[in-house]
């Protein structure tokens, strides 16, 4: 019974502390920016607004070297001019995105002129996951590997 009366204690002090130290609410870091780092910096703008449909936001260099792209509410996606070459990537690193219909989107690259294709890139019949998720790979201007998916929440 003694320990009772000490939860209401407890439970005040925790409340205190949180209200002194907010940011302690939170542990783990959520994502604020992906950086691709590319060789031509207009060719690879160009492909993220005009291919992946996002939308270009002020960033603060203007050096000519950035560009900034929305890719969630609080998320964003920095193009970095100054790579010196174009370098073969791994499909196994890659940027995912999703959208609502794949065949939708994948029609939207056919109609770019744009490869894509499963993860083995045997077929451009979207690869179907164990958990229904269908997804699709290409790759950016500097051979980056994205990948396309239906999201499952």
């Amino acid at each position: 019974m003694k320990y009772t009366s000490f939860i209401p204690v407890f439970l005040l002090f925790a409340s205190l502390f949180m209200l002194k130290n907010p940011a302690s609410a939170q542990v783990s870091p959520t994502v604020d920016h992906i950086t691709v780092y590319v060789v031509d910096l207009q060719k690879s703008s160009d492909f993220y607004k005009n291919v992946m449909l996002l939308k270009e936001i002020p960033e603060p260099f203007h050096d000519q070297r950035h560009v900034w792209l929305r890719i969630g509410p609080h998320t964003q996606l920095h193009i970095v001019k100054g790579a010196k070459e174009i370098m073969k990537h791994d499909i196994n690193v890659h940027l995912a995105f999703t959208v609502p219909v794949i065949e939708d989107f994948a029609a939207h690259l056919d109609k770019m002129n744009i490869k894509y294709g499963n993860w083995k890139g045997t077929s451009k019949s979207p690869e179907l996951r164990p958990d229904g998720v269908k997804q699709i790979y290409f790759q950016d201007p500097d051979n980056n590997w994205i990948e396309v998916n239906t999201d499952r929440f």
